[in-house]
């Protein structure tokens, strides 16, 4: 079909950015909320989704983890914190 072979390289070009921009030498997940019930978190998103406008969604990453039958099912939402750099003006040791 005309046009896949050029959708395909934009959603590869995507990934590769995904992942040099989620890498783990660049930073790391940090845990918003957790929780084991489901009409809680979907209440949590719908209040950070009303009121939180300075949320970056592109890093945000919606974990559920299906627990089968010997552990209940958990909603995790984290967000990617990057390294800081440090600021070449600054002494290191203070």
């Amino acid at each position: 079909m005309p046009g896949q072979r050029k959708k395909r390289r934009r959603q590869q070009d995507e990934a590769r950015r995904a992942t040099a921009r989620f890498a783990p030498d660049v930073g790391r997940w940090e845990v918003l909320f957790e929780t084991q019930d489901e009409s809680e978190w979907h209440a949590h998103m719908r209040h950070l989704r009303a009121s939180d406008t300075q949320l970056d969604w592109t890093a945000v990453r919606v974990d559920r983890l299906c627990g089968r039958l010997m552990r209940p099912t958990t909603f995790r939402l984290s967000l990617f914190v990057p390294k800081a750099t440090p600021d070449p003006g600054q002494d290191p040791s203070t």
